[in-house]
């Protein structure tokens, strides 16, 4: 017995040893390759993790505080992965429009690659002609003004629906949250997927699940080349089953897309007919994809995992950034009241009673509320680590960035530089009244949406959906939190993942309004 014991602690010394020598040539192997070239400063690296005991949630206030030690631009080494992390308006400058083309591909992440069907979407697809296509066919079919234009009457409904819910639970301590992401992901469903989608439940799951997993901090994506991690990562096991649920459910939608066009419709899909799934009888997005599948006129043909891969980008880019933006805002106004009473204020008098909801998207005197969407995209950008990598070696601000380098330029820190802004940490919409500050990177110190060729496609979308959601929370109720809660005591910590989600969700009181008359 003691003699087997000795055995199997050799053999896990052994083992050991193996592990550690094979971590420690592969850091020695890297370090030699980046040894003469000038990479941007940075902290002392360790064996092995590199830069990766540095690392605290969520990444972006981690960043943010190591940027003040090391510079605006910052080489970390993150296990096998080298990244540049940027966190000045200047740099930023350099490499989303200066240097665009060089820093225009996506990061590779054990998430991406699984849950976006390796790559072949939009959002994570490589830069090149593949990507253009698939973007132009989502610019021109869902995401032009026409079209954001044609779905003001899915998002009135959904408002009156999340509007009458409020009231349903009037006086009681209701989840806002809750409330707000029911309302983003219906009208994301309704305008790609007309509205056939069975198991909305299990989608949004996967698709929060998901983005949680793909901010490029797992550790199957520090060592990406190690067989040892991938074999004894869960992460990947995780994500395989997550991609079965989420097949299971997008070919259910594709395939009831297929027989509508073919049964009820009497649609040949090749013919170019233009009847569809839409709400209203003509296309939605799944239908233009499939029209396209079938046709001659793409240069690369798509199959069902390429629209299904699109689809994810929709719903999950739709419904996050989206209701994210809703939730802080509300946030903030519970935290400012003086802000909150005056937006009210603003929507009561120009939204007065039996005014049509769609005047929110088309009434130019909500300025104030404009303002208040502004400066709290400033302080909780949807996407607060804008993530490129390099497709080349380049020079920036006087040092390399190698090619296949991770580049995440730091939106949040920019947002809260006080070279840029007064009072940096205080939400005040005022701030904008005087200075046309735009969404587009006009600006390059305010990047909600970032900048240049992988620029958010659905602003436009994006936007809408957010004021008519705020203007119908303030019209309609007066708020307050609940008894044992106080505003300055609310937690403003991010969740980790692609999308700066608020930690806590947001549970208030919601009183209906009755206007005099």
């Amino acid at each position: 017995m003691v003699a087997l014991c000795s055995l199997s602690t050799a053999a896990a010394l052994i083992l050991a040893a193996i592990i550690f020598s094979f971590f420690i040539n592969t850091w020695n192997k890297s370090r030699k390759n980046l040894i003469s070239i000038k990479l941007p400063p940075g902290p002392k690296k360790l064996p092995i993790i590199g830069n990766l005991h540095l690392i605290t949630s969520p990444p972006f206030r981690c960043f943010t505080d190591l940027s003040k030690q090391y510079g605006p631009i910052m080489h970390l080494k993150l296990g096998e992965a080298d990244a540049v992390v940027v966190s000045s308006p200047e740099i930023a400058k350099q490499i989303l429009k200066d240097q665009d083309p060089c820093v225009a591909n996506r990061p590779q992440g054990v998430a991406l690659e699984i849950m976006w069907y390796n790559y072949i979407d939009i959002a994570f697809s490589p830069y090149g002609d593949y990507w253009r296509q698939m973007r132009k066919i989502c610019i021109n079919e869902l995401l032009s003004p026409r079209m954001v234009r044609s779905f003001q009457s899915i998002r009135s409904d959904e408002a009156a629906r999340m509007v009458d819910s409020l009231h349903e639970s009037s006086g009681r301590v209701v989840n806002l949250t809750e409330k707000i992401f029911s309302f983003t992901s219906s009208i994301t469903c309704r305008a790609a997927f007309g509205g056939v989608c069975k198991d909305k439940g299990t989608l949004i799951k996967v698709m929060m699940d998901t983005l949680k997993m793909a901010g490029g901090f797992e550790i199957a994506d520090f060592f990406p080349n190690s067989r040892i991690v991938s074999a004894l990562s869960w992460t990947k096991i995780r994500l395989k089953m997550m991609r079965r649920k989420l097949d299971f459910i997008l070919d259910d939608v594709i395939d009831e897309h297929k027989a509508n066009l073919a049964e009820k419709f009497g649609v040949d899909i090749a013919s170019g007919g233009r009847l569809g799934n839409g709400e209203y009888g003509g296309e939605d997005l799944i239908d233009v994809l499939l029209r396209m599948k079938e046709g001659e006129e793409l240069k690369f043909p798509i199959g069902n995992d390429n629209i299904k891969a699109v689809l994810y980008d929709i719903f999950s880019a739709g419904t996050e950034t989206s209701s994210t933006a809703i939730d802080w805002t509300m946030v903030e106004l519970m935290r400012n009241p003086k802000v909150m009473a005056r937006a009210q204020a603003e929507v009561r008098h120009i939204l007065k009673e039996g005014t049509s909801t769609s005047r929110v998207e088309q009434n130019d005197e909500l300025k104030y509320l404009k303002l208040v969407i502004k400066e709290s995209l400033r302080l909780h950008p949807p996407v607060p680590l804008l993530p490129r990598a390099s497709r080349v070696t380049c020079q920036v601000n006087g040092y390399t960035i190698p090619d296949k380098v991770r580049v995440m330029v730091n939106v949040w820190a920019m947002h809260r530089d006080p070279r840029f802004w007064k009072d940096p940490e205080e939400f005040e919409p005022e701030r904008f009244e005087n200075e046309d500050v735009d969404f587009i990177g006009g600006d390059i110190h305010y990047l909600p949406f970032g900048v240049g060729r992988r620029m958010c496609p659905g602003i436009m979308f994006g936007l809408a959906t957010v004021e008519q959601a705020i203007a119908q929370l303030l019209y309609h109720f007066d708020w307050r939190l609940p008894e044992d809660v106080r505003a300055r005591d609310l937690d403003m910590i991010e969740n980790d993942g692609l999308t700066s989600v608020r930690k806590d969700n947001l549970f208030v009181i919601a009183t209906p309004y009755h206007p005099s008359i």
